[in-house]
């Protein structure tokens, strides 16, 4: 069977994708990027916020098309969008033959490979991690690894928990046989990916952490950046702020979404930091890390945000000045409370202030890059860019959310190399090795 695989949504979905690919491949069914040549099609799907449900329903509208002019006989449905939707999916899109929910992909040849009309499985989302082998898609020289699955925390306009179930952390044996697989095949940069990396290890109950955990996972032959997505502030303690000081593999770059820092806010969204522990813990960050670049994530227009509370955020923008953020428009999700909330502004003011924030943040961004011109950085080369020039990344860029260093000279994909930077161009360090 010709089977053709459209991954959406996260890196730890990607992941998911990944292990499916492999069963897929080990069931001795080929892979095809074009999906006119399918007799299969697999769909994993996000329904974190509408635009991502809006993605996922767009692709698989797209191949049903497919099952209609095209050799496509089979078409399957994987991930959050089937796990929250569970009973309407099939019934709203009839063309669909199979829907797994996210604690159900590891039966994916099944799904495949039955001629069961409207095939569902939804297995408990709250089991153990699977172990399986997996296909990985990402690279050259660097690669995602999932430590946990699901979240414990109920932030009030997140789905999170209610789709992928609560934090299960995997046992760290096994993500280190994983981690040395990956070195072997090449990889020197391994991605840390949980919901919240910082609660790894909470649920054995056994005293594995995050901290105990990365101080294992240094010691991997070659395996030369461990990058943390992502760290939520009130987890991270001081013991963990030493190994990563300490720890030269471990790379300096922090994503902690802090989401907003008006206090009455914050309280809304039910989390637990407020704008002085928030200052404190970036304050405590570059005293103890002082190469540290900061990544956070917000969100414009949760309702009782007004123009106040809009500027308070603008103004702690202002005054921190971090290297790296994003910003989301609030996006009213069915079932959480904050769908609920009164005082809501306008979907078109959300933009408005979600694009306010990303032009300052770009100026500031810009700023951060323009410091690192004449310096020389390590860079990590994924392959030839569009232009002609080698493409890769710094410490401080992450795949996907951060730019790409431009450069020339010699250099291997998945290799480190050494650039000096001599430009900003478009928002890009460009630069020679050296």
């Amino acid at each position: 069977m010709l089977v053709h695989f459209t991954a959406l949504g996260c890196a730890k979905n990607l992941i998911d994708s990944e292990q499916m690919l492999a069963l897929i491949q080990a069931a001795g069914h080929r892979i095809t990027a074009d999906p006119a040549q399918a007799d299969a099609a697999v769909v994993n799907t996000c329904a974190f916020i509408e635009a991502a449900q809006q993605e996922a329903i767009d692709a698989i509208l797209e191949l049903a098309q497919l099952k209609k002019t095209g050799s496509l006989k089979r078409l399957v449905v994987t991930g959050c969008l089937p796990e929250r939707y569970q009973g309407d999916i099939l019934r709203e899109i009839p063309e669909i033959d199979a829907v797994l929910g996210v604690g159900s992909f590891p039966d994916i040849v099944a799904a495949l490979e039955t001629d069961e009309r409207h095939f569902a499985r939804f297995l408990d989302k709250n089991a153990p991690l699977p172990e399986l082998d997996r296909t990985v898609t990402t690279g050259p020289g660097w690669a995602y690894i999932k430590i946990a699955d699901g979240c414990d925390n109920r932030c009030a306009y997140c789905v999170i928990p209610s789709i992928r179930g609560r934090y299960r952390s995997r046992p760290m044996d096994a993500i280190l046989a994983e981690a040395e697989k990956l070195a072997a095949g090449g990889v020197k940069e391994l991605i840390l990916v949980a919901q919240d990396v910082t609660a790894y290890g909470r649920d054995l109950r056994d005293g594995t952490s995050l901290v105990t955990l990365l101080r294992q996972l240094v010691r991997v032959d070659g395996i030369e950046w461990i990058r943390l997505h992502y760290l939520y502030p009130h987890e991270i303690t001081d013991e963990l702020i030493d190994v990563i000081a300490s720890e030269p593999k471990v790379v300096k770059y922090l994503d902690i979404p802090i989401q907003h820092v008006n206090d009455a806010i914050l309280r809304r969204m039910r989390r637990p930091e407020t704008r002085a522990s928030i200052e404190a813990l970036f304050d405590k960050l570059r005293a103890r890390i002082p190469e540290a670049a900061l990544r956070t994530s917000l969100i414009v227009g949760l309702p009782g945000e007004g123009e106040a509370e809009f500027e308070q955020l603008l103004g702690f923008l202002r005054e921190q000045r971090l290297p790296r953020a994003g910003v989301f428009a609030f996006s009213p999700q069915e079932g959480t409370p904050a769908a609920d909330m009164p005082d809501r502004c306008s979907a078109q003011e959300a933009e408005r202030r979600r694009d306010a924030v990303m032009a300052l943040q770009n100026e500031i961004m810009d700023q951060y890059d323009r410091s690192r011109v004449g310096g020389t950085l390590t860079v990590l080369c994924e392959g030839v860019g569009e232009d002609g020039r080698w493409a890769g990344r710094s410490q401080a860029d992450s795949p996907d959310v951060d730019e790409q260093v431009l450069f020339i000279g010699g250099a291997q994909p998945g290799s480190l190399v050494r650039v000096h930077i001599d430009a900003l161009e478009d928002g890009c360090l460009t630069g020679h090795t050296v």
